[in-house]
């Protein structure tokens, strides 16, 4: 781990900072260290989470439990969820109105979660496709 011992060498000291500024002013409202991991985090795309914290000696932090990954898990959540609705009323929309013009599936894969919901409440009533769009 060469690469690792030459980052290692240039980041010690700013983790020494980071670290005694945290142990003074723990109740400044911003977690340092986990600030400092996560820009690590991007800094060095090709280690692993798992590598930077074995270099910075941060051991006793559990990954579910920091902010970052609660920040990106709930991401990924969020974009599965619209996912998952758009292919739902994918499925009903070609039950309904079948075959399907590409500029409606182009409609679908680009909505928001919001908006997925108000055009899956119109799919019972609707006669066409532009009643569902609100045309």
């Amino acid at each position: 781990m060469v690469v690792g011992s030459k980052v290692i060498s240039k980041i010690a000291p700013i983790v020494q900072k980071v670290q005694a500024h945290w142990e003074s002013q723990p109740a400044d409202g911003i977690d340092w260290l986990e600030l400092l991991e996560t820009v690590l985090v991007y800094k060095l795309p090709t280690f692993t989470r798992e590598e930077i914290q074995k270099m910075l000696n941060f051991n006793d932090i559990s990954l579910n439990q920091t902010r970052f990954y609660q920040d990106v898990f709930g991401e990924g959540r969020e974009e599965g969820r619209v996912e998952g609705e758009a292919a739902m009323l994918l499925r009903q929309l070609e039950r309904k109105f079948h075959p399907l013009p590409e500029s409606a599936r182009q409609r679908l894969a680009a909505a928001d979660a919001k908006t997925l919901l108000a055009w899956g409440e119109r799919v019972l009533d609707a006669n066409s496709l532009d009643d569902i769009w609100g045309h």
